[in-house]
């Protein structure tokens, strides 16, 4: 499966643990694509918090040991296997997963998680499309079943998964509002509550559910719907403040996605590209040399903007 006396740049992780078992190698084989697999220059990944989980081993889903992070690059497609015939080398493309892992110079991906890049997006924003857009849209459009018209509250609007909530949201005729820093203040609730002429907020995607869930039961409209996309530990809520409004609380994970949804959501989003509204934003850039210090940042930094991404 490797190319022979080709070796790249990988981040390696050989132990889980801080941020600092993040290793970047310098001699890491480059893979040669099966059959059905298609070998990417990488040139973007993006930076997600749930990598961060995994790597220290907090995660339910754990890698074999050692393993380099990173599923969301886009590139040049490199090489292809036999059975490959819906991208040739040279393609700019981009993945919603890769095989061997995305904080590298190569990756190596089945081509049913490749993608033609569309002409409007650089690598860097094809290397923001995949989780943030696809867990925008499940949230919003799959699990809260969002209407034209209804009242979403965007907890973490800035970062990369807030900025696709935004995004679509407009784009579907919702009323979004959107908390950066401000949640941190003591008054905000009331701010959003008289924003709204006190009818509450139908659907609130929440990015940091172990702090904020018990106020989001008590912004929701009746029958609205808190939907989770991250939680970094419990907290403890009153099931009663769900009663009164007959309000829902539902998880959202991409892994939980059929085949069916995910062709549903990527019709959606590139329609979005065609049509000019989907415009990835990109905030902090890498270099895999700085990999502790993006992980340390993605967890650490409150109110960051746009996407964090590698650039490779």
């Amino acid at each position: 499966m490797t190319s022979v006396n080709r070796l790249m740049r990988a981040i390696r992780v050989f132990e889980f643990g801080n941020p600092e078992v993040l290793k970047l190698c310098t001699d890491v084989p480059v893979p040669s694509p099966g059959e059905d697999q298609v070998l990417v220059r990488v040139r973007a990944c993006g930076i997600n918090p749930v990598e961060t989980y995994i790597r220290a081993g907090a995660y339910a889903r754990k890698p074999t040991l050692p393993y380099t992070p990173g599923t969301d690059i886009a590139g040049v497609v490199e090489d292809v296997g036999k059975k490959v015939t819906s991208f040739k080398n040279g393609d700019r493309v981009f993945a919603t997963s890769t095989i061997t892992g995305g904080y590298a110079e190569y990756a190596l991906c089945s081509s049913s998680t490749v993608y033609p890049l569309p002409d409007q997006l650089n690598f860097k924003q094809g290397a923001a499309l995949s989780v943030p857009y696809l867990t925008a849209y499940r949230a919003l459009c799959h699990k809260a079943h969002a209407k034209p018209g209804e009242v979403v509250l965007v907890h973490g609007a800035s970062g990369g998964v807030g900025i696709a909530a935004c995004q679509i949201a407009r784009a579907y005729g919702l009323k979004v509002f959107g908390t950066r820093d401000n949640h941190r203040e003591t008054d905000y609730i009331d701010k959003i509550e008289e924003a709204t002429g006190g009818q509450g907020i139908n659907v609130i995607l929440e990015m940091l559910s172990n702090v904020n869930l018990s106020n989001d039961l008590r912004l929701l409209s009746s029958s609205g719907r808190v939907i989770i996309v991250g939680s970094r530990g419990p907290i403890e809520i009153n099931p009663r403040d769900t009663m009164l409004k007959e309000s829902s609380i539902i998880g959202v994970s991409l892994f939980s996605e059929s085949k069916e949804e995910r062709n549903e959501s990527f019709a959606a989003l590139f329609g979005g590209i065609e049509a000019g509204w989907l415009k990835p934003l990109i905030g902090p850039e890498y270099t895999l040399d700085k990999a502790p210090q993006a992980h340390e940042d993605i967890i650490q930094t409150s109110g960051a903007t746009g996407k964090m991404v590698f650039v490779i």
